[in-house]
């Protein structure tokens, strides 16, 4: 364990510390931008290694830049040699030269936790967030190394190669994914009328349901659920609670969203940071360092 002396507040101690390993998205509604404010939502502090650069705002994704694997992994060593790294979050990875960077990455250092989001088409746009080859090593090598894989509907339909269209569906994948090699599987129902996320770990499988939000805002959910149960997991839950309390968080974060663009917009993960502006008149004004002019004016 690496002691750091903080000199700032004694009672101010380093929280977990979380790795996102994910696309970049310019409107910061899903990708690392989603991830990191998940993780401060949560009480944790964020890194993060850039796996793509995409560009896409919230009417969708138009293209992809795959990071290179030296770029990626130069990221991620440096970040493991400096920092005690409590989970890992894998989202968007490109291709398989960058899966096959990760997976090098989780066997070297057997974090304890291991979130993966195995992301492979956006809900909008036309660009494939990964290539054939990257889905092909996802389903093979790295499903079997994480400690909990959160496909939604499309993307178990496209790892398992089954129908997904209904609870049923999910379970069956679920248990399908199981055999594959992945140790638990939660199938997202986000797409459903009535959002059920179906937990396969262990013999049992386990259904999760909630109210439907009405919201058009949900760009990043997805990212924000993996990120919000590698939190959970971090801070000590177990894998079911984690999920009931990640589920609440993201409808919550649903709820409270509101639109930044022409398409569909992020979730609030911030929504417990609402800060009331001071009452006019009431607050200090810094003296030092003001412009003249922006001094107040004497009465």
């Amino acid at each position: 364990m690496s002691s750091h002396t903080n000199h700032a507040d004694p009672s101010s101690q380093t929280p977990p510390i979380l790795l996102t390993i994910a696309g970049f998205d310019p409107s910061c509604g899903a990708g690392v931008a989603a991830d990191l404010k998940t993780f401060a939502a949560h009480n944790c502090y964020g890194v993060a290694a850039i796996t793509a650069l995409t560009v896409q705002s919230t009417q969708g994704v138009r293209a992809v830049h795959a990071a290179s694997p030296a770029a990626l992994r130069g990221q991620i060593e440096a970040l493991a040699e400096d920092v005690e790294i409590a989970a890992v979050k894998i989202g968007m990875l490109a291709n398989r030269a960058n899966a096959s960077v990760t997976a090098e990455f989780l066997d070297a250092h057997k974090f304890a936790h291991v979130v993966l989001d195995p992301v492979s088409r956006p809900t909008t746009g036309s660009a494939d967030l990964l290539d054939a080859d990257g889905l092909k090593f996802v389903r093979t090598e790295l499903l079997k190394r994480a400690t909990v894989i959160t496909p939604n509907m499309p993307e178990a339909a496209l790892l398992t190669g089954m129908e997904v269209k209904d609870l049923n569906g999910m379970k069956a994948a679920a248990q399908r994914l199981r055999e594959m090699g992945a140790r638990a599987v939660i199938v997202t129902g986000g797409h459903l009328d009535r959002p059920i996320d179906v937990l396969s770990e262990g013999a049992e499988i386990e259904t999760f349901g909630s109210e439907h939000v009405k919201s058009p805002n949900t760009h990043g959910s997805g990212c924000t659920f993996s990120s919000a149960v590698a939190a959970q997991l971090a801070s000590g839950q177990q894998l079911r609670d984690a999920v009931i309390l990640a589920k609440v968080y993201v409808t919550k974060a649903i709820e409270k969203s509101y639109a930044i663009g022409k398409g569909a917009g992020p979730l609030n993960q911030l929504f417990r940071f609402h800060q009331e502006p001071p009452p006019r008149g009431v607050h200090e004004v810094p003296q030092h360092g003001m412009h003249p002019a922006a001094e107040p004016a004497a009465h």
